[in-house]
């Protein structure tokens, strides 16, 4: 491993709350998803395209395999991809026979769950070693300050869009809410109710 370069100057020391002098380059989605991509890349690719697996089948795969049984909503919020994506990826895990998909109740075709295979199980016993430790060098670039202050952050961050998200929510259900009710006013039989 290479020497650890010197912290660069951070553009975000001053950061006013109008974000004044704040490049694309530098906004918080564009450099968190530039590292993504290339740890994912980079790394997460390096231990899942030999076992033929994409990192969409891999993450599902090992929250199945961390569950053993999961429904499909709780599998759709914790992989943090959309609905869509999911149900692709399960099916692909399913036609390997890597998970089995089943009626949460019986006669329930609406509710499904996602359970782990002996097969999709073992395929992750194979993988996860090698992700464990392609994972922990990267983590290992850090100083033990950095991890400490990069884990911390990553914490506050998923706080306050989870704060964000909840508003976001808060405030679209109100005006929904106002939405409908001027749409019910503005109605013709509304409009007689109020000049009989």
């Amino acid at each position: 491993m290479t020497k650890r370069p010197a912290p660069p100057d951070t553009p975000w020391d001053d950061l006013n709350e109008a974000g004044d002098g704040l490049t694309v380059n530098n906004f918080l989605t564009t450099r968190l998803s530039q590292l993504t991509n290339a740890l994912r890349r980079e790394l997460t690719t390096s231990y899942t395209e030999p076992h033929g697996l994409s990192v969409s089948e891999w993450r599902l795969l090992s929250l199945i395999c961390h569950a053993g049984t999961i429904p499909f909503g709780t599998l759709v919020v914790q992989s943090t991809s959309d609905k869509a994506l999911v149900s692709r990826t399960v099916r692909l895990l399913q036609d390997r026979k890597l998970i089995d998909v089943h009626p949460e109740e019986p006669g329930s075709k609406r509710k499904i769950v996602c359970a782990i295979t002996p097969k999709g199980r073992a395929l992750h016993e194979r993988v996860i070693p090698k992700a464990r430790a392609t994972q922990a060098q990267a983590i290992r670039a850090l100083s033990n300050s950095q991890r400490a202050a990069l884990f911390e952050a990553v914490a506050v961050l998923q706080h306050y869009i989870d704060q964000v998200a909840q508003e976001r929510a808060a405030t679209t259900k109100v005006a929904n809410g106002e939405a409908r009710r001027t749409k019910r006013n503005a109605s013709p039989e509304a409009a007689k109710a109020r000049n009989p």
